[in-house]
């Protein structure tokens, strides 16, 4: 195996603080004396020498007390940047004013005489200053070479030229191992257009996609704390369709002491292109709800009861109890909220199906805020349990409502589904239950009873993506269910966010129902997160389509037939107006329901909740052959 002269030459280890030291000590003697022989043009007379020679103790004293105050050797040469340049700037620059100001105290109150001419101190400084400089970026230069001279380098555009466009092109060069080379930067503002960085040159964005069909790029790397999501999607799609790996740098809050490093350098991800602009909240309103308040969270293991956790946490609750019966995914939040700092918070292993149970949470803890998340929530399981989705999705509910109003909870917010609208399966039929259950309940009751409704929300565990992105990795195929089948999707911390805000306006009896935007076609998902991940669709991996799940629909609603909307002081929360019916009636039609577990008849069962919800007609299932047979007759 032939070796580089990278892998002999190079030494493992940091080259000395003392060697350092030392050769910035030469150069100092050696601009002192080559300053001299400027002055005098090579020809120093000898009084001139002696001058130099009594002085030179004085300049070695000053100049050695300034690089150890300024520890100007404790840099490591190979890693030189801006903070080192300025430190030998100040450093020598200091210690150059010492002289000027004692040269001046002696002519004026004492022998009216200078220790040494201006021009030689001046000519000093200028040249201690440029050699050391250039000294450390020469060393600095010649690493870089040496260190992989045979490594292909990734051809790096930044598309960004602001102050994290700079920052990302610094922390490249010092990462020799990144095998990176930043050729280009690109940006909106039309204002820097032909300037450069460091020698790199600024072009205006609309040349990049003549850049990306050049073939000069590798990678493209977004170096921009501020770009609007529309914005990202259109250069996004430009270097992913030129074949162009696109990557992201993590926002400026997540760098590891204040510092980007390479490795926080990601691809980017099918959910940085799905999400929209931050909604803002009015803090004050949400510290209202929850400052000061006992609040539990059902279901807190989970993707939305876990981020409830975690932005409550910020707005000083008095507690949190967060209950959920999955353990390890309780135990790894914990652990993550302790790591955070936070202590206001008590978990708690419960089933909400276990009343007595609930019951002694709530005697215990006495919360004033119930937000109730626990729930089933896979569409094809539940359409093949519906005694279990009854049970945590309705008796659960019941449990958590009844138990709500027996201890005087100011509020309970139900966090619900869009597949709750106009369903097709047990699922969502089951959370279209739970609605009317608490809907009904809240107009017998003080406790102000609140109903959240949404769609799919990204990272979620089971969600499309996770599944497409292992499909992926294992090189497919990746499986759809039918080439029309459309999603709405947000963001788990924009869908909470949204719940607080619904929480804190509703009076109680509301259906909130979110703007999810508009949909996505599932099948143009999975081409983009082929794309993104650099493969070739029909080359490298395949789309399978599987058909419709049992349960399954081709699109989502966030209205049934009998509901209209309000809008709301938010443009992105909307109120579904639907009557409530009387809370007896609702009552007694749920015992009914899950008194039919125990003879675990899922016909049986399903019967009733098509009764109890007219709209419930089954897709894709074989409770299909209840709404041929007309069964759905309310009783």
């Amino acid at each position: 195996m032939e070796l580089s002269c990278a892998t002999v030459w190079i030494p493992s280890k940091n080259t000395p603080r003392w060697l350092i030291f030392a050769i910035d000590v030469c150069i100092c003697l050696l601009a002192f004396g080559l300053a001299y022989q400027v002055r005098f043009e090579f020809a120093v007379p000898a009084g001139e020498v002696k001058l130099a020679l009594a002085f030179l103790p004085w300049l070695l004293g000053v100049r050695i007390l300034g690089f150890v105050l300024g520890s100007t050797y404790a840099g490591i040469i190979r890693f030189t940047g801006s903070k080192d340049t300025q430190r030998i700037f100040t450093v020598l620059s200091l210690g150059t004013l010492t002289f000027f100001a004692a040269n001046l105290l002696r002519y004026h109150f004492w022998d009216g005489k200078y220790f040494l001419p201006f021009s030689i101190l001046i000519l000093e400084y200028l040249m201690s200053l440029f050699a050391m400089v250039v000294m450390r970026i020469g060393v600095k230069l010649i690493y870089m070479e040496l260190k992989s001279p045979d490594k292909v380098q990734s051809r790096v555009a930044l598309f960004g030229a602001g102050d994290s466009g700079h920052i990302t092109k610094r922390t490249i060069d010092r990462d020799s191992k990144s095998g990176k080379a930043v050729v280009a930067f690109f940006d909106d503002n039309p204002d820097k257009s032909g300037k450069k960085i460091e020698g790199v040159s600024i072009y205006h964005s609309d040349k990049l996609k003549d850049y990306l069909d050049s073939g000069k790029l590798d990678e493209v790397i977004f170096a921009i704390q501020k770009l609007s999501n529309e914005r990202k999607k259109q250069i996004v799609d430009q270097v992913i369709n030129a074949g162009v790996r696109v990557s992201n740098i993590p926002p400026a809050q997540q760098w590891i002491n204040g510092e980007l490093s390479v490795r926080q350098i990601r691809e980017v991800r099918i959910e940085d292109l799905l999400g929209r602009a931050t909604i803002r909240l009015d803090d004050k309103v949400i510290d209202e709800l929850v400052t000061n308040k006992v609040v539990l969270i059902t279901g807190a293991a989970g993707s939305i009861g876990s981020e409830l956790a975690r932005q409550i946490l910020n707005h000083q609750p008095h507690l949190v109890v967060m209950l959920d019966q999955a353990e390890t995914p309780l135990f790894e939040l914990e652990n993550e909220l302790l790591a955070a700092g936070h202590k206001a918070f008590e978990v708690v292993i419960g089933d909400v199906r276990h009343k007595e149970r609930m019951r002694r949470v709530f005697e215990h803890f006495k919360p004033q805020m119930v937000f109730h998340a626990a729930a089933y929530k896979h569409v094809p399981l539940m359409e093949n349990n519906p005694s279990e989705a009854l049970l945590a999705n309705v008796l659960g509910t019941r449990n958590m409502a009844d138990l709500s109003d027996e201890f005087g909870v100011l509020r309970f917010v139900l966090i619900s589904t869009d597949k709750a609208v106009n369903p097709t399966n047990v699922m969502g039929a089951s959370k279209r239950v739970a609605e009317m259950y608490i809907q009904a309940k809240n107009e017998q009751t003080s406790t102000s009873f609140i109903t959240t409704r949404f769609g799919n929300v990204l990272g979620s565990n089971g969600s499309v993506i996770p599944i497409f992105r292992r499909q992926i990795e294992e090189g497919g195929p990746v499986t759809v269910t039918h080439p029309d089948v459309t999603r709405f999707f947000m963001t788990i911390p924009e869908a909470v966010r949204l719940v607080l805000e619904a929480a804190a306006m509703g009076q109680g009896g509301e259906i909130f129902a979110f703007d999810m935007g508009e949909s996505v076609k599932v099948t143009d998902l999975a081409r983009n997160m082929i794309k993104l991940s650099g493969l070739e669709l029909g080359k490298d991996i395949e789309i399978k389509y599987t058909g419709l799940r049992p349960g399954e629909k081709l699109f989502e609603e966030v209205l049934s037939q009998s509901e209209d909307m309000l809008a709301t002081h938010h443009p992105k929360i909307l109120i579904a107006t639907r009557p409530s019916r009387v809370f007896n009636e609702v009552s007694a039609e749920v015992d009914h329901l899950l008194s039919l577990f125990d003879q675990q008849n899922n016909l049986d069962m399903v019967t009733q909740l098509k009764r109890m919800v007219p709209e419930y007609i089954s897709n894709n299932s074989s409770f299909e052959a209840l709404d041929q047979k007309g069964q759905t007759t309310k009783g």
